[in-house]
């Protein structure tokens, strides 16, 4: 868990090429210090270090202090759940924050790893003067968790990221990969289009509640299911009795199929290109540089319009 540190105004902080005085160097310099006392911290470090020259969509690594540990990260305005709250953004705005993500995810595919979190909250932004796009930089962030593919956790199916935003099958607690962070761009894009602090996967219990997380999974069930059959030579018996449940227990009534979701509510290119990425299978589901590549990054509506005003029908889902 990351911490906050208590710092007095006036205490100096040594790095291994700087001394920051709280309150005078700190303040004048707007930087962020992230500390745990974990592994976590160094594995943050070694990621943003391994990219800091590769490309300009991950939040800048700048010094690190010796004690107590922390990071000196790059400030912004703003993180895109606030930005996203405060005000809806337009359909040239959710497009620019989804082909820099998508840049930022394919440079740590090809090496294998995975983000692990990827939610609007971990992306940072700061805000600009164009008329047309508020933001000006957009960062993602939060590398703690970032492993490769192949490790102990990936292959255990150790529990990652944020519940509403976690994929299928490492809800399931399943083998995942990088797959697992296109899911999760697909649902932080989801929130994106709709604004307002909507969630796709956001059950209707609180989150101390015992059916919490299998309630998440009745929700990919209803919008993108049925769970395929496919299933069958990645689950073991008892996720696919689960499964079986959870298809059992969805009457007619209650599917809201993402698919046949109106153009009143979202345009046909976002709702296909939405569609596209959110496969329950992982297999399925296209790799970042895939989605780069994609026609809907040059797209305008099938009206042709560049924005969406986008009148919901969101809390039938």
């Amino acid at each position: 868990m990351t911490t906050h540190v208590l710092l007095k105004a006036g205490e100096v902080l040594k790095s291994k090429t700087a001394a920051y005085t709280i309150g005078k160097q700190l303040q004048g310099t707007t930087v962020i210090l992230k500390s745990v006392r974990h592994w976590r911290l160094q594995n943050e470090r070694d990621i943003l270090l391994r990219y800091q020259s590769k490309t300009s969509y991950m939040r800048p690594f700048l010094d690190e202090i010796d004690e107590p540990p922390a990071l000196v990260l790059k400030h912004l305005d703003d993180d895109l759940l606030q930005a996203s709250n405060a005000k809806t953004l337009t359909r040239h705005e959710f497009k620019f924050v989804a082909r820099r993500v998508l840049e930022a995810l394919d440079m740590l595919h090809q090496d294998g790893f995975v983000h692990t979190d990827i939610k609007p909250s971990n992306v940072l932004v700061n805000y600009g003067k164009d008329e047309s796009n508020r933001f000006a930089d957009i960062q993602l962030c939060d590398f703690e968790s970032t492993v490769k593919d192949d490790c102990k956790y990936a292959l255990e199916g150790t529990p990652i990221g944020t519940s509403i935003f976690r994929s299928p099958e490492a809800q399931l607690e399943m083998r995942w990969g990088t797959s697992t962070d296109i899911w999760s761009f697909g649902a932080m894009l989801i929130s994106l289009i709709y604004g307002e602090d909507f969630h796709i996967f956001n059950p209707r219990v609180p989150g101390d509640h015992e059916d919490f997380e299998i309630e998440i999974l009745f929700k990919h069930h209803r919008c993108f299911g049925p769970f395929p059959t496919s299933y069958i030579e990645i689950a073991d018996d008892a996720r696919l009795a689960a499964l079986t449940w959870i298809i059992n227990n969805s009457p007619a009534e209650t599917l809201r199929p993402f698919h046949m979701t109106t153009e009143r509510e979202i345009c046909r290119e976002d709702r296909d290109f939405v569609c596209k990425i959110k496969k329950l299978d992982p297999r399925d589901r296209p790799t970042a540089r895939e989605l780069l590549e994609h026609p809907w990054f040059g797209e305008t509506t099938s009206d042709g319009e560049e924005t969406s005003g986008r009148e919901t029908e969101k809390d039938l889902m």
